[in-house]
């Protein structure tokens, strides 16, 4: 009996040693456990913060390369940006079709180009200066970025319109005579551009110098035009210190050309014509009637000369436009503003001497271009 009791004694006691060390064993294994799930969980946190600083690294990088052009400052236009750009153009001759083929060249080669981000909504008033006020009044409804206005009238009723919207203008003798900025060196507004001041005085010499005989010019322009009246002063004043003397024949309708040519038959010995955009437009006739009379035109551009002027020495209506599609280039660039703006003039490089041969022959005078070279 006492035996069979020790033994179940030690049979429990053995139990209960096997159990004590089964729960000590437990809670040795769960604590290392919970040491080493602690532990991943740190690692894990230290592993994703740096994934985390990589990946905010890269897409400072990726940004970085995504950036527009403009943001690094190198002045590009920003990539998917598109500008529409308003045109008006007071008529149709090559003078002012120069211009603007200029103006668009000249955007071009600053990285604005029509179809990629540029619109260009081109106008042509077709002389009549009603028109440039209802298309000035387009551009604005459609609120446009830029206008460019090309010659005076055009440029007057833009101008009329708004203060807010960027104008340039070109083909403008005198932006502040014509009343379109403060002043040519700080327009003061919302309007800047460039001017086709030609070389009046150089323009007189040369007539002296191919027409020696002439005493009495005729100078033809369009009373319209503040800019043609004011290359006239410049004019008289040219011939009046070459000995010479200078009357003003204006009109202010192509239809008056006829009878306006008419009276200066007998009454002068050579026409002098000024960047007019009305004698531009009605060159053929002029040059016709003038040939006509025995009358040779010395004109203020090289577009007149094409329409049968005898010469010129001027400035290049493309390069005039060129200029204005860089300034363009930079107002979108957000580089220049058109208040602190100046009037941007062709140099006297730029000007270039042109003749028409035929209108030469017609009149029996002999040009050798090489001496104006």
């Amino acid at each position: 009996m006492k035996k069979n009791v020790l033994a179940i004694f030690m049979t429990m006691a053995f139990a209960v040693s096997m159990l004590a060390g089964c729960g000590s064993g437990d809670t040795k294994d769960t604590r290392t456990a919970q040491e080493k799930n602690e532990g991943g969980e740190d690692q894990s946190e230290a592993e994703s913060q740096e994934e985390g600083e990589d990946q905010v690294e890269s897409g400072r990088q990726s940004d970085a390369s995504e950036a527009p052009e403009d943001e690094d400052g190198s002045g590009a236009p920003a990539e998917g940006e598109t500008f529409h750009i308003g045109v008006i153009q007071l008529a149709e001759h090559p003078a002012l079709d120069a211009a603007y083929e200029g103006f668009i060249e000249g955007l071009k080669e600053e990285g604005f180009e029509e179809g990629k981000n540029i619109t260009v909504d081109y106008q042509n008033a077709q002389g009549d200066q009603s028109n440039c006020q209802t298309i000035a009044d387009k551009f604005v409804n459609d609120n446009v970025d830029l206008i460019l206005a090309i010659a005076t009238p055009a440029a007057q009723a833009a101008a009329s319109k708004t203060t807010e919207i960027p104008i340039l203008v070109t083909a403008v003798t005198d932006p502040a005579s014509s009343g379109l900025v403060e002043s040519n060196d700080a327009p003061g507004g919302n309007v800047s551009g460039t001017s086709d001041l030609t070389p009046v005085k150089e323009q007189i010499d040369l007539l002296h110098d191919l027409l020696p005989d002439a005493k009495h010019v005729g100078i033809l322009y369009c009373s319209a035009e503040d800019n043609s009246e004011f290359q006239a002063d410049i004019a008289v004043e040219s011939l009046e210190a070459l000995g010479m003397t200078g009357e003003k024949y204006t009109f202010s309708t192509l239809d008056e050309i006829q009878a306006v040519m008419d009276s200066m038959k007998g009454n002068v010995d050579a026409i002098y014509a000024p960047t007019d955009n009305k004698v531009a437009e009605g060159m053929t006739t002029v040059s016709m009637l003038a040939t006509e009379a025995g009358l040779a035109v010395i004109c203020g551009e090289s577009g007149m000369v094409d329409g049968g002027g005898l010469a010129t020495f001027g400035l290049s209506y493309h390069n005039l436009g060129k200029l204005t599609g860089e300034q363009a280039a930079s107002i979108l660039k957000g580089e220049a503003d058109t208040a602190t703006m100046p009037i941007g003039y062709l140099k006297a490089e730029d000007c270039e001497f042109s003749y028409s041969e035929e209108t030469a022959a017609a009149l029996n005078i002999t040009i050798d271009p090489s001496k104006y070279e």
